[in-house]
């Protein structure tokens, strides 16, 4: 499995041939060089879009995606798939419940202690994260949350091989809380998002990778379209 991060919390998954956009956030993202986001309009095929919960910084992009990748599915929970399917999008609703089976492996819609609304308005949902399973690896996408003790259920399911974590605080999880989450999913390598894209959620990246160093576990920041693999 190849992991791309893009910026903010929009990462790119790529497994089995098939290739899962996070929650796009790009054309508006004051990092994003929009360079680089004409060349994955124009030259990669997205199958998967992933929306985690309603909120601008996380679905900003999804229409302009789905335009330029017409066979692509959404996929979210059950009021964020009927907002984009009256647009005449293809989506495929969840809500917390059992894994789903897809092309890629399975999903599960999980918890995440947030909340969710789209710009207008308009109720977003439960907000929640996904727990993706393949024989490529096992990886939790927590989308925006507080620290919280659901995430203790997630080792129920199958040892994961990494965690995507929020951590600029103030609205989620900051470092510290992030730390307490590798406990709660016995995962000790998380790749941090959701920090440094706006004034409120800044970080200090050496001083936060070496709160995780000083406890044995791995923070990964990257730097924008990087990609590591598990």
């Amino acid at each position: 499995m190849k992991i791309t991060f893009l910026s903010h919390s929009t990462l790119l998954l790529e497994l089995h041939n098939k290739k899962l956009l996070i929650d796009p956030f790009l054309s508006d993202n004051p990092l994003f060089d929009k360079n680089i986001l004409k060349t994955y309009l124009n030259k990669i095929n997205i199958d998967y879009i992933l929306i985690t919960h309603a909120h601008y910084d996380h679905v900003c992009d999804v229409e302009l995606f789905y335009r330029y990748n017409k066979n692509s599915l959404i996929i979210s929970n059950y009021e964020i798939s009927n907002f984009f399917y009256s647009k005449k999008i293809k989506t495929y609703g969840m809500n917390f419940g059992s894994f789903v089976n897809f092309p890629f492996g399975k999903l599960k819609y999980v918890w995440a202690s947030h909340s969710s609304s789209f710009k207008n308005g308009i109720f977003g949902g439960n907000p929640g994260g996904f727990l993706l399973h393949s024989d490529e690896g096992n990886i939790y996408i927590s989308g925006d949350t507080s620290l919280t003790k659901e995430m203790c259920t997630i080792p129920n399911f199958g040892k994961l091989n990494i965690s995507i974590l929020p951590i600029g605080g103030r609205f989620t999880m900051d470092v510290k809380d992030a730390l307490i989450a590798t406990e709660y999913l016995k995962c000790n390598k998380v790749i941090g998002v959701h920090y440094n894209t706006f004034d409120s959620i800044l970080i200090n990246k050496e001083k936060s990778k070496n709160i995780f160093y000083k406890h044995y576990k791995n923070l990964i920041l990257m730097n924008s379209n990087t990609s590591i693999n598990i």
